[in-house]
């Protein structure tokens, strides 16, 4: 049996390495407020970036949460990446989120867009066009296309994406991280329907946020 572990996302390394530095270097120089302010900087970040391992669903026909957080909303939206009205689930992480993002589904990417923008508090109706974010477009291993987007936040100023167009990637695998508070919206194909409502806690990679309801055949 392995035992839970948690990590650290590599994205997290300066910073920590940075302010472990300063608290050293604070204490031996005798200032102790600005050790202390170190100090708390340091244990936040290292709470930031924790990387716990999940438990993936193993069951078929459902989608994982993307991220973790709290559902802000379900409602129709146009996909981004085909301008198709689909049901779209939006998930809030605040700053003491775990920031790791994974894949809904097993698939491949077939489509990575970066966009550019404003960073309007990430729980607003705006955020969805006008914030900073990267739309993935990916094709499950049934044919299904599905778009997920990570949206940079008021705090949140850098999207990292860890994986690449053309890669196949598992269900709950790891695709990138979004520094600072943040959201990421999934837009579900019409054979699938949200499995929580508003107002849930939900976890990356472990917590089921869609099921399939009904068959094209």
């Amino acid at each position: 049996m392995n035992r839970p572990s948690i990590g650290l996302a590599p994205e997290g390394a300066p910073i920590i390495g940075l302010l472990t530095v300063l608290s050293l270097c604070t204490a031996m120089l005798d200032w102790w407020m600005a050790t202390v302010g170190a100090l708390i900087l340091l244990v936040f970040s290292v709470h930031f970036f924790r990387d716990p391992e999940r438990v993936v669903p193993q069951e078929a026909d459902i989608a994982v949460s993307p991220a973790d957080g709290r559902i802000i909303r379900i409602e129709r939206r146009e996909d981004p990446f085909d301008g198709e009205p689909k049901q779209c689930v939006s998930i809030f992480m605040n700053i003491f989120s775990v920031h790791v993002n994974r894949t809904p589904v097993a698939g491949t990417v077939t489509g990575i867009r970066y966009l550019p923008g404003a960073f309007f508090n990430a729980s607003w109706d705006k955020a969805s066009t006008d914030n900073e974010q990267c739309i993935w477009q990916m094709r499950d291993e049934s044919g299904e296309s599905w778009t997920f987007v990570q949206i940079a936040g008021l705090v949140a100023r850098r999207i990292v994406p860890h994986a690449e167009q053309g890669d196949r990637l598992r269900r709950g695998q790891r695709f990138g991280l979004i520094r600072f508070g943040s959201r990421v919206d999934v837009y579900l194909p019409a054979e699938y329907a949200p499995a929580v409502s508003i107002g849930d806690q939900v976890f990356a990679g472990q917590s089921i946020l869609a099921k399939k309801t009904f068959s094209n055949l």
